[in-house]
């Protein structure tokens, strides 16, 4: 079996791949890449049912490079390995995972039994596993009691992008009552508090709040404001 490791940093690129050879023993080949771009043309070219990757990297993320994978070879299964542990992240990959595939999320933190847990389940028996770290995390931040509808979420990218009420109505299709009522929603869940005396603005207190709790992140908005930019031009159409 084939497997492909993308990976920027050559410390972390060299555990993954002992780590792969003393877990692994189905797989015969490993290949390393070090950046998205080299990640998604030989995912493409060298035909691997597997690839273990890295989520934050210079010029693309984690989650740009799994789309542009899947979009491809949708059967393909990933293991997301990454420091950090953002429902942002975690929202994007279960929004462009494809029916057909199998992937995992695992904390670099994670212990060498988990690691190897997370690998035999994605890699070799198709399975998804998220590493519970990240669901500990995410109770503490308050995201797993109180997790937004995915109407609410990206109403809290399009606030965060700066747009207003009227222009988050028009591309999300929605009533201004609509964004409203979620607006308020994602007040109460982000636990932004009412200001009597006129002293904090509550959108930018939610942008904040959301960036604090890691519900959004640098990847996410600059994803989103990708998005964004070919809206009125899709509009237009």
């Amino acid at each position: 079996m084939k497997l492909l490791i993308v990976e920027d940093d050559p410390f972390h690129a060299q555990f993954m791949l002992d780590t792969v050879s003393s877990a692994l023993p189905e797989v015969s080949e490993m290949t390393h890449v070090d950046s998205g771009s080299k990640g998604i043309t030989e995912a493409c070219r060298g035909e691997y049912p597997a690839v273990v990757l890295d989520l934050q990297m210079p010029g693309q993320s984690g989650v740009e490079v799994a789309r542009n994978i899947w979009a491809r070879q949708p059967a393909t299964r990933i293991l997301f390995w990454t420091n950090y542990a953002d429902e942002a992240y975690l929202r994007g990959i279960l929004r462009i995972v494809p029916d057909d595939s199998a992937y995992g999320y695992v904390l670099k933190t994670a212990s060498t039994a988990r690691l190897h847990l997370a690998l035999r389940a994605v890699v070799i028996e198709g399975q998804i596993m998220v590493d519970p770290e990240v669901h500990r995390f995410q109770a503490r931040a308050g995201t797993a009691r109180d997790g937004m509808t995915d109407s609410e979420y990206n109403v809290l990218i399009d606030l965060a992008l700066g747009m207003t009420d009227k222009g988050i109505a028009q591309r999300r299709a929605m009533s201004l009552r609509s964004v409203q009522n979620r607006l308020l929603s994602i007040y109460q869940k982000l636990e932004v508090e009412e200001d009597d005396q006129g002293l904090i603005n509550k959108r930018a207190r939610a942008v904040y709040r959301a960036l604090l709790t890691r519900t959004i992140n640098a990847e996410t908005l600059i994803a989103a404001e990708q998005a964004l930019d070919m809206w009125p031009k899709k509009r237009g159409r």
